[in-house]
């Protein structure tokens, strides 16, 4: 194929240089005119999807108490690391978190913590507003993440299904636990 050189090489690069930039100046003025996706924030919220993972709060049981036994897991499945929380039992022999605490500067609303959690005490909301002006401020303790209210799961209550002895409910007496077996019972 024989090459274009001179005035005709030149009359093509001029071309394609100036069609070029009307089709671009075509395609701007051409969304000039059309409607913008604007969302106006805090007049108008965004559409959240309803799986949207946001920010983490710490529910209650269907009595009022807290429903985190303090088992560590939800720690242990963070992946960044941002949970920390302290184990204590009352004299009623309920487990619960001494201190609870999540860095939210660290958290990447992975729901990895939620889903680790075997009394639905951790869960993750649609709540996204989490902006602040100093880093320690995102450092939040159990006294912010408590609400007051079931959560998901308004009708479970782990101490009533669980093997754990407290007072005024002996081990096996739970709802839909067996009563334990007796070792000695079993020797002929």
């Amino acid at each position: 194929m024989q090459q274009k050189t001179g005035l005709v090489h030149l009359g093509y690069i001029v071309w394609d240089y100036f069609y070029s930039n009307i089709i671009t100046l075509v395609k701007v003025a051409s969304h000039t005119f059309t409607k913008a996706d604007t969302v106006e924030y805090p007049e108008q919220m965004p559409y959240l999807a309803p799986r949207f993972r946001g920010r983490i709060v710490l529910t209650r049981d269907p009595t009022g108490e807290e429903r985190c036994v303090a088992c560590n897991l939800c720690a242990s499945a963070c992946p960044t690391d941002c949970i920390s929380l302290q184990k204590t039992e009352d004299d009623t022999g309920r487990w619960s978190a001494e201190y609870f605490r999540i860095n939210f500067s660290r958290c990447v609303f992975c729901g990895l913590c939620e889903e680790a959690c075997p009394t639905y005490a951790i869960q993750l909301t649609q709540d996204f507003e989490l902006a602040e002006y100093e880093r320690q401020n995102l450092v939040y303790e159990k006294e912010h993440l408590l609400i007051d209210g079931p959560g998901k799961h308004p009708d479970y209550n782990f101490y009533e299904m669980c093997g754990k002895a407290v007072s005024g409910r002996a081990k096996g007496a739970g709802n839909q636990e067996a009563q334990p077996v007796n070792l000695k019972s079993l020797l002929p």
